[in-house]
């Protein structure tokens, strides 16, 4: 029984301090200081969206396919709704990039330093390190899918076994019913292929099951999208055109390196040449051209910066690749740890801009200290937050201001009370925080709130957010023949650090309409 309890204990022993368990440590390191702050701040605006679409489980919803909803349906059933419940699998995703990260690396022919040092780069790389921890989003499992389809590729190069191109299908498809994006991946491999000798998987059978595959997961999603007349679109065109800051090259190009870090801009740039040019790299030379192709694309349609940064974990793998022969080399103790000392530093210097790490007060100095200045992707003014912050902060008060004024209706107009608001984050905080308070679902023309249909009740009463910040328009809009007959000015929104445009909203209570919802609901479409 000792011996067999010996054994036992060596195995542990062993596996403690074998390679994979590195990784593992490393990965539950970011798991855990992600999950240490995901209750800093409040909810972000996309959270209270995405709550209210887990209520309503679809193929699809104006603007993201269903996968990361069926994934937050499943962990508030299990799990509740905390912010650390809701934000753990975004969490638990980032980690596993880390994983796939060194992973990489050990496929490309990595020792243990250089996966360890590879999975380091990732999880405190600025954008990985954000996504798993600041809230809930499809961006979290967008670079999980990216990653786990760059491991598979590394796979199928390495040891040209094409069989594996349908384990590559089932994570494209599922990637595409998670986001749009995965469709960038596609275009990438299928360019990086032709440029390159590895051009023979294109007529490949396997390739084409793979495809194939890919197109099957993704069918329920475009069935939606066909019997609800192509909404996304219609999204993806406003957004572009009307929503989303335009983007010049130096600025796409500058994001890059700000979002990846600065020792990590280091090894993506060296895996580049490592993939081009390295007589041991040269082999995966599709990964670099993948790369290229992407830049130009998402370049030419103007995509915010963000959108490239899943390509990186491949390319920080074949930088490491690089940089291992030249850290082992002479003193390589002192090497290497100059080398993490180099990784960490700025890492942590620049950290509370991806984790709200600090009070935010103290995250408003310090970002004062560093000179640094919010700047907007979308068509919005920032306050003194980034907007990824800004919109965690408001959400219960903004609810709260409602729920006063709809105490003031008598009980038969609270019974027949409509709230309507301007954005999908106004109706999703009412939908999750007005629970408390009685508060009906509310009605938003806003993205899939529009789809969900019109409000149902027999409105005798009206509590109206202003589309305006002058009182008169507003009270154009909303008195008069053809719309309400009484109208009042009932509240007006205060948040101190929330997005400037939710701050100082007028709130109307309004009486007698004299028409229905269902009556001008088409006109409230909006999709952006």
């Amino acid at each position: 029984m000792d011996i067999a309890y010996d054994k036992i204990f060596s195995k542990i022993k062993h596996y403690a301090a074998s390679n994979s368990a590195m990784l593992v440590y490393i990965a539950l390191g970011k798991l855990f200081l992600n999950m240490m702050f995901h209750g800093q701040y409040g909810y972000f605006r996309d959270e209270l969206y995405y709550i209210a679409c887990s209520d309503r489980l679809d193929w699809g919803y104006v603007d993201q396919p269903p996968f990361s909803i069926f994934i937050l349906a499943g962990s508030r059933r299990l799990l509740g709704d905390s912010l650390h419940a809701i934000r753990f699998p975004a969490a638990l995703a980032g980690a596993l990039v880390v994983l796939l990260t060194g992973l990489m690396v050990r496929k490309l022919g990595g020792g243990r330093f250089a996966q360890a040092f590879a999975g380091l780069a990732a999880a405190l790389a600025p954008v990985f390190l954000g996504n798993g921890a600041r809230y809930f989003s499809m961006n979290a499992f967008d670079l999980l899918f990216w990653a786990l389809a760059g491991y598979i590729i590394i796979m199928i190069i390495r040891d040209n076994n094409p069989r594996l191109w349908p384990l590559f299908g089932v994570v494209a498809g599922l990637g595409l019913l998670n986001k749009y994006s995965m469709l960038f991946l596609g275009f990438g491999l299928v360019m990086g292929l032709f440029l390159t000798k590895n051009r023979k998987h294109l007529i490949n059978k396997w390739f084409w099951v793979a495809g194939l595959i890919a197109v099957v997961l993704f069918l329920p999603h475009i069935i939606w999208q066909v019997h609800h007349g192509y909404p996304s679109l219609e999204f993806m065109r406003r957004a572009s055109t009307e929503k989303n800051v335009a983007m010049n090259i130096l600025d796409f190009l500058t994001g890059q390196f700000l979002m990846t870090g600065f020792v990590q801009s280091v090894l993506w740039l060296t895996g580049l040449y490592y993939f081009i040019f390295h007589s041991k790299g040269r082999k995966y030379r599709l990964l670099s051209w993948m790369y290229f192709a992407l830049l130009m694309v998402m370049i030419i349609n103007n995509s915010k910066a963000y959108y490239l940064t899943p390509v990186y974990p491949m390319l920080i793998a074949g930088g490491v690749l690089l940089w291992e022969s030249i850290l082992d080399s002479g003193k390589k103790y002192w090497r290497r740890s100059l080398a993490v000392v180099l990784l960490v530093i700025p890492s942590l210097a620049i950290m509370p801009l991806a984790v709200p790490v600090l009070p935010v007060e103290t995250l408003i100095s310090y970002m004062k200290f560093l000179k640094m200045t919010p700047k907007a992707e979308e068509r919005q003014s920032l306050g003194k937050l980034p907007q990824y912050y800004a919109d965690m902060f408001g959400w219960e008060e903004f609810t709260a201001t409602i729920a006063h004024v709809f105490q003031k209706l008598t009980p038969d107009e609270q019974a027949h009370c409509v709230i309507y608001v301007r954005n999908y984050g106004e109706a999703g905080a009412i939908d999750f925080f007005g629970k408390k308070y009685g508060l009906p679902k509310a009605s938003s023309g806003h993205n899939n709130y529009w789809l969900w249909g019109p409000p149902e009740v027999e409105m005798k009463a009206a509590i109206i957010l202003g589309n305006s910040r002058d009182l008169q328009e507003n009270l154009n809009d909303l008195h008069g023949p053809g719309r309400f007959q009484q109208v009042e000015l009932a509240a007006t929104t205060t948040c101190r650090y929330c997005m400037p445009y939710e701050n100082n909203r007028q709130i109307f209570l309004c009486r007698k309409p004299a028409f229905t919802f269902q009556q001008i609901w088409p006109d409230e479409k909006n999709f952006i």
